[in-house]
């Protein structure tokens, strides 16, 4: 049997030497760190769904600069999940936290995030290998995704 595959983004938002994380609100992560992202909306290209995540849970608008890559893993809650992963930097807004969905968010360094222990992390794994990728700066363009829009459900 086929099982359901969800569709999702995220962006590690870079500013300096910091990198920006959220804290999940949402029932089975609450209080875990991640980078802003989120399901893929039906008939939705990938590089907009990465922006538009990261405005709904955080408040900020970005310019989306490049892509470590895509992730396919089983999720801790049993999902078949294909990650996309974007980079980008803030372009305007300030900091509002989505409601219901979002605790906290805040600016760590990558050395930081590297030694914050799993059980505070979603996904440890995923996030540890894009922040693999990104310090090896295994770094791709963005419209290596153009026009691409997965068929979600």
């Amino acid at each position: 049997m086929v099982q359901h595959t969800i569709a999702v983004v995220n962006v590690t938002l870079i500013q300096g030497d910091q990198v920006f994380l959220i804290q999940e609100n949402k029932p089975g992560v609450r209080g875990k760190w991640n980078f802003p992202g989120g399901r893929i909306e039906a008939g939705e290209d990938i590089a907009d769904a990465a922006w538009r995540e990261v405005k709904e849970e955080t408040g900020y608008s970005v310019r989306l600069t490049s892509t470590t890559g895509v992730y396919p893993f089983i999720s801790d809650t049993g999902s078949r999940i294909v990650l996309f992963h974007f980079n980008g930097v803030v372009t305007g807004g300030s900091f509002r936290p989505a409601e219901g969905e979002v605790q906290d968010g805040k600016w760590v360094t990558l050395a930081e995030l590297e030694t914050m222990d799993d059980a505070d992390l979603r996904e440890p794994s995923i996030l540890r290998n894009i922040i693999d990728h990104m310090k090896n700066d295994e770094l791709y363009p963005v419209d290596l995704y153009a026009g691409l829009k997965p068929e979600v459900s």
